[in-house]
This record gives structure tokens, sequence and C-alpha cells, in this order.
């Protein structure tokens, strides 16, 4: 990984950690992060030695949200015209078409577009220490980084609404409680803990079968009917059941030793590979 103004990189054991680095602004977000946000998602999903992609703060927040330093004017957009698109989203919607999993170590507050930063990655944890808010209303705007549809689908309806509709900050116990986080560590072991679970989705399973099965999860939050799912299912273990990876499965399984796979996204992912149809940005209503 090249090195970045607002990201610390580090790569080990196929476990790729990217820190959010502006801690004396809170990690907020500002262009700059969201390009550099992009370009490091982009370079884990073109390599294959980056199996794993955790996600944490500097310094004593996870993100801040909109850096405020602007002032009143900071969400307004009117000079840009209709096509202007919310940054926190262009974050969220490359988090969700990941084909590495990603996991979310909050180590502090996570507030606004900083919380919904979160929803997309795969697992979330969080610190003692974390502190979340999806405070849209008390700023005067609306949800972002496309939290409406995340944030119901990741804790619920009334959950959601009543977190944005009161814009009120809660701590870790709370998010737990509603589903948002999967457990909550002492701050000294939440890398720990969050590194530990990577390390068990590098070190046991396929690569493409992660990268598949991740996509087809997600995915299949909109699908009408569980024979959506049934049809891909179908199609995909069609593809890559008699492959080379389903063999090793069976035979490491049988000889008891550890996988040794051999498929890697960059070049072996199945020929049904996307079997979807992004949804291209264009304004609202257009």
């Amino acid at each position: 990984m090249r090195g970045y103004e607002t990201l610390l990189t580090g790569l080990g054991a196929g476990v790729l950690t990217v820190t959010l680095n502006r801690p004396d602004r809170l990690n907020a977000i500002t262009p700059v992060v969201v390009r550099e946000l992009l370009d490091v998602l982009a370079a884990a999903d073109a390599d294959d030695d980056v199996r794993v992609i955790i996600v944490t703060g500097a310094g004593r927040a996870f993100c801040a949200g909109a850096d405020l330093g602007a002032g009143g004017a900071v969400f307004d957009h009117r000079d840009t015209g209709a096509g202007h698109r919310d940054l926190g989203g262009r974050v969220a919607l490359r988090l969700y078409a990941s084909a590495k999993p990603v996991i979310g170590a909050v180590n502090g507050p996570a507030v606004g577009a900083g919380a919904g930063l979160t929803l997309p990655m795969d697992i979330r944890l969080a610190a003692t220490t974390a502190r979340f808010g999806f405070v849209y209303a008390r700023r005067g705007i609306v949800p972002e980084s496309a939290a409406s549809w995340f944030l119901p689908r990741a804790v619920g309806m009334q959950r959601a609404i009543e977190w944005v509709a009161t814009g009120r900050v809660f701590d870790a116990a709370e998010a737990l409680a509603g589903g948002l986080v999967r457990s909550v560590h002492p701050p000294e072991e939440l890398l720990p803990a969050a590194t530990a679970i990577a390390r068990e989705i590098a070190d046991h399973t396929a690569p493409v079968s992660v990268a598949l099965a991740r996509q087809m999860m997600w995915r299949m939050l909109g699908a009408p009917d569980p024979m959506t799912a049934h049809r891909l299912d179908s199609l995909l273990m069609g593809q890559v059941g008699g492959g080379p990876d389903a063999v090793e499965g069976v035979e490491s399984f049988l000889a008891r030793r550890p996988p040794a796979f051999p498929g890697r996204v960059g070049t072996d992912l199945p020929p049904a590979w996307p079997w979807w149809r992004d949804e291209e940005f264009r304004p609202f209503g257009e």
C-alpha cells in the first residue's frame, strides 16, 4: 500500500489494518479522507495478499463525522448542482461492493457520517470508550452515507427510527444491546479481538468462497423471495463445486490437515461474478 495523507495502513499475514489518522480533528471526514479510503479499498480488492480489512481510528475517536471546521455552511452544496454526491455515501457504497470482508474496530466516538461509515462493515466491534450517534436531525440535515438503507437492516426499523429521530449519542452497551456491534472490549483489547476474527478468516477459509458469500448475503438483503437465493446458490455451486478449492476443502478435512486453498480473488472468481448490475448514480428523480 502506498503512503496516505489521512490514513495509516499496515498489512500482516493477510490482514490489512486501515487507521483513520486525523486525531487532532477526531478523524473527521474530508474530501481527502474519502478519496484515500476509496483508493485503499480498491487497492485491497486488487491485492490477493489482503484477505481481511480492519478499519479503526487514531487517537481517542473513531470518526467524528463531517469536519465542521468550515462552520454553518459545511453542508451547503447548492452551488454544486444536481450532480452533487454525498461523500460518506461514496465510501459506504464502496465498502458494500468490497470483495474482502471488512471489520470495524470502533475505538471511540463514531458520529454522523462516522457512525454511517460503520454500517456497511461486515462485523463491528466496539471499545468501552466508543460512542455512537446518528445525529443528523440535531444538525438540521438528513441521514446520509446511505444510512437510511443500511441502519434499519442492521438493527431493525424501530431502533433505527429512535436513534435517528432523537439524534442522541449513546454508549457501546446500548450499541451492543441494539445489535449495532458484535461485542464490546476494553480499549487495549479491541484490536486484538478484531485481529483474532480476521485471522480465523484468513487462516481457515477460501478467499473466493468468502468473496462470493459476502456479496451473496449483502445483495440478498433486497431480494423479494428466497427463490432468488436458491437460483443464485444453484448457479454458483455449479461453477465452484467441482473446482480446486472445493476439492482442497474436502481433502484437507478428510486428511485432518489445514487447508491450502489455491483460488485467488484476483484471478479465480467464477464466470457468474458479478451476477448483479451496479446501480449508476443519477440525481434523485431522474
